[in-house]
């Protein structure tokens, strides 16, 4: 303490500091509290100025202590209103203090001081971060008396109050009756719809408006990416680029998103090359998606050399946990542990995404031992409480390797309710493991819990269908028809040349079908001369005849995208699909010889992961 305050004594003498401009210098706690000290002894520490600079320093800096702060700012006999400001900013901030800063403007209005713009605009983004609308109200009120409601400074934070708030009707009267909208105000409303998945009307709006800088661009390119619209994220993304201002890091990164989804591996690349030209600076969020986009992308060997090249960006967790889940869902769970330990070693903290990327990678490799021990250590070593989504990690974990007792035994001990998505779970692990009679009553809690969950409705009429009870899978089927509701249809993508190309089971719509039909009836014939046999129990309906059930299969949608490709691109050429359900098994079978038999690479990434087919090899080796 002596030694670091001598070394700052002799940096403030050498330099000839003010006690005021010591504060720019400040790098601890300690050292501020000394340039405080000296603020005292001068007599400083009674002026406006070194006070509002103190004050800042405690609350913004990298030694900031709001605490401390606090202290500072009860000692002023008469604070002023910048003094106010500072302290109620300080506190907007973070939802668990945002209290405060209510608690300080109204201390300012009984002492008869007067706020002015920027007290309203932190004021109401504390509501806006925490506080309840009666609150926001309130202050709304003080805006109208002190004539400040009109300010384009004060209206954009009170519309920023309402969108945050998902109130976005009352925003939206806000900003219609605003007299001094800028493009500020513009970008905030847009962003409240955005918010609230509201894409129609934010289009509506963003096509209004006359001017458009790159956060109104970065605003809706990320609003389509958030309700999955992916394709018209891009459009929006190549729009810019011709016609908009030039796209920041926050632009890319919803991009990248975008490509990853879409598995665009060529536009995600051309990004990649954007960034190297260094047009935009990369930094731990970007590295994080570009890692993410390559994963997903199925080049997962060459995220692994992005993360490993970019040294000096990987103090935050973003890329670590981009990392450690692309190794997860290629089935890579050595190389999913060891970045870990690799994180731990480099000191990096983990968070609840990491675990949740390290237990889908024991799940992937069959290692339950190290599943049990991650999730155990969660709340012993990190002090991470387990949510939701860590229990359906294990739940998957145990089922897919056949513990459906302890599974289930977990989903009794969670401490919140299960939701669909964990009984999902372990339904779908009691159809695989055929344990029908664990499989039905599971499928009857979930009809009581989720009685409009199609997906176990689905389910449960798959385990009935895979043991040959049909009349109960009729059943099942009728009271989904009943309702009205409608299963989500498989669905396979291909990117050829910038174009995608969907195709779903039995589609038709295609300008090359009878092409692509005519070449699949050829494909099907060279596979069984190679030994492939249609696992028709894979058939779940109702059909006596093999023959239909064989016609059946070889219409999946991920055959239809696999021939498309075949068809369309030269030899050896990798082909990648993208497919929004689980593979089938019979469709994963036949993957393996047609890879074997037209000597490709075929990449297929399914709801679950990923599957990379080379000489008749799955690297799931049989386990997904």
């Amino acid at each position: 303490m002596r030694r670091c305050f001598s070394t700052f004594k002799r940096q403030s003498n050498s330099n000839h500091h003010t006690p005021i401009s010591l504060l720019d210098s400040c790098k601890s706690i300690q050292q501020t509290k000394q340039a405080h000290a000296q603020l005292i002894t001068t007599g400083l520490i009674l002026h406006p100025i070194p006070a509002n600079k103190l004050l800042k320093t405690l609350n913004l800096s990298s030694s900031a202590s709001i605490s401390y702060a606090h202290q500072v700012f009860d000692q002023i006999p008469f604070p002023d209103c910048f003094l106010y400001n500072t302290m109620i900013n300080a506190h907007s901030r973070s939802p668990t203090s945002s209290h405060n800063s209510l608690i300080l403007f109204r201390s300012m209005i009984r002492g008869s001081g007067l706020p002015n713009r920027y007290t309203f605009v932190f004021a109401f983004k504390a509501c806006g971060n925490g506080l309840g609308v009666l609150e926001g109200e309130q202050i709304r009120v003080h805006a109208i008396k002190v004539g400040l409601e009109n300010n384009v400074f004060v209206t954009n934070a009170l519309i920023g109050m309402y969108a945050n708030w998902g109130l976005v009707e009352e925003a939206r009267r806000v900003f219609d009756c605003s007299v001094n909208r800028d493009l500020y105000s513009w970008n905030i409303m847009l962003g409240g719809y955005v918010g609230t998945g509201d894409m129609v009307r934010a289009m509506d709006l963003f096509e209004e408006m006359c001017e458009r800088d790159v956060v109104s661009w970065s605003t809706i390119i990320a609003g389509y990416v958030q309700v999955g619209c992916f394709m018209e994220a891009l459009d929006l993304f190549h729009k810019m680029l011709q016609t908009g201002p030039k796209p920041n890091e926050f632009t890319l990164v919803s991009a990248l998103a975008a490509c990853a989804n879409l598995v665009a591996l060529d536009q995600g690349r051309w990004i990649h090359v954007y960034l190297d030209k260094g047009e935009i600076k990369m930094n731990e969020q970007v590295l994080a998606s570009l890692i993410d986009m390559y994963s997903k992308c199925g080049e997962i060997e060459f995220a692994s050399k992005i993360f490993h090249y970019e040294r000096g960006l990987k103090r935050k967790v973003w890329p670590w946990n981009a990392m450690i889940g692309g190794f997860a869902m290629h089935g890579k769970s050595k190389e999913a542990i060891d970045t870990f330990e690799q994180m731990k070693i480099e000191r990096v903290s983990p968070n609840k995404v990491t675990f949740i990327a390290l237990l889908n990678a024991c799940s992937h490799g069959n290692m339950v031992h190290e599943g049990r021990g991650y999730f155990e250590s969660m709340a012993s070593s990190y002090g991470i409480e387990p949510e939701i989504e860590h229990y359906g990690c294990m739940v998957d974990l145990l089922g897919r390797t056949g513990l459906l007792k302890e599974a289930e035994e977990v989903i009794s001990s969670m401490p919140m309710a299960p939701d669909a998505a964990i009984w999902g779970a372990l339904l779908g692990a009691c159809r695989i493991h055929k344990d029908m009679k664990r499989g039905e009553r599971v499928g009857k809690v979930l009809k009581d819990l989720h009685s409009n969950h199609i997906g176990c409705h689905v389910l449960l009429s798959n385990i009935y269908s895979a043991s040959g009870r049909w009349n109960e899978a009729n059943i099942v089927r009728e009271k989904i028809e009943v309702s009205g509701r409608k299963k989500t249809p498989g669905c396979s993508s291909i990117e050829l040349n910038g174009v995608f190309n969907q195709f779903l089971v039995g589609d038709r719509s295609h300008p090359q079908t009878k092409q692509l039909y005519s070449f699949l009836e050829e494909m099907t014939v060279k596979l069984k001369i190679a030994g492939y046999v249609p696992e028709v129990g894979e058939v779940l309906l109702d059909i006596v005849d093999e023959e239909d059930k064989e016609t059946a299969l070889s219409k999946h949608s991920e055959k239809l995208a696999i021939a498309f490709g075949l068809m369309n691109t030269a030899p050896r050429t990798p082909i990648r699909i993208v497919k929004n359900l689980r593979v089938c098994g019979d469709c994963h079978q036949a993957t393996k010889f047609i890879s074997k038999v037209y000597d490709r690479e075929i990449i297929v990434r399914d709801r679950i992961r990923f599957h990379h087919f080379k000489d008749g090899i799955c690297s799931c080796k049989d386990y997904w």
